[in-house]
């Protein structure tokens, strides 16, 4: 299924999930949803379900599992929970640059340890919207989720492998988007940077966890102003301007 969302600041982006654990339970990446406010699931016949929330997450594997306001019998897709092997073919469908349900196939390229979290890493071509899109098997299984793509570097992306999903608890009392932005999020990893992609979205996280604090609640204190950030990586300088809403 394709995401569309509506994140708090009114922005509208798309995303892409899988139907899966529950007639009404669509799995996805964490940070397609993680700042929404409004989420609706359309499939490929065009019939569209209102997400009304959020079953359970985990920011650390940036899995999240979502709840539809109705079931949808016998349309779960099938899981392997076995860890696939490097060199496996791998196909994803997903939604990149908002072409809903389009299909590209790659390799695993390899097996890493991202944050301590095993993730697959593809050679598959992945955009912007593709965030959340299963990665299938060549039996149709998923066998993982889009998680985030490395902005630099040309096919190499990674996703979490389905045996990680087990992890999501199916049976919890699903959180609102309104319950859901009341409750404050957790300090990111200190880790390495990760670009993480939506459409129109991109969520990075810092390497270090009390600096990213710190520029969070500069930007709170900050709202209304035009403010300039400059970002230097890899010997390069950018630099944005914008008003803090």
């Amino acid at each position: 299924m394709t995401l569309e969302v509506e994140n708090l600041s009114g922005e509208n982006f798309v995303g892409s999930a899988v139907l899966a654990l529950a007639d009404d339970a669509a799995l996805t990446a964490w940070h397609v949803v993680a700042d929404a406010r409004s989420v609706w699931a359309v499939f490929a016949n065009g019939q569209r379900v209102k997400v009304i929330g959020c079953i359970d997450h985990d920011g650390l594997r940036d899995l999240a599992l979502l709840k539809l306001e109705k079931r949808l019998p016998h349309r779960q897709a099938a899981l392997c929970r076995e860890l696939q092997s490097v060199a496996a073919r791998a196909y994803v469908i997903g939604a990149p640059r908002g072409y809903d349900f389009s299909i590209s196939d790659g390799l695993i390229s390899q097996i890493r340890s991202v944050d301590g979290v095993p993730q697959y890493q593809l050679s598959c071509p992945i955009s912007p919207g593709n965030s959340g899109s299963p990665i299938l098997n060549n039996r149709g299984e998923v066998i993982g989720i889009v998680s985030w793509t490395k902005a630099d570097a040309q096919n190499v992306s990674f996703a979490i492998p389905t045996g990680e999903f087990i992890r999501l608890k199916v049976a919890e009392r699903p959180l609102t988007w309104e319950q859901l932005a009341a409750t404050p999020p957790p300090a990111p990893p200190a880790k390495l940077i990760k670009s993480r992609h939506s459409t129109d979205k991109a969520l990075e996280e810092t390497a270090d966890a009390e600096s990213f604090v710190a520029f969070q609640k500069w930007l709170d204190d900050s709202v209304g102003k035009s403010v300039t950030v400059v970002v230097q990586e890899a010997g390069r300088t950018n630099i944005f301007n914008f008003t803090v809403k």
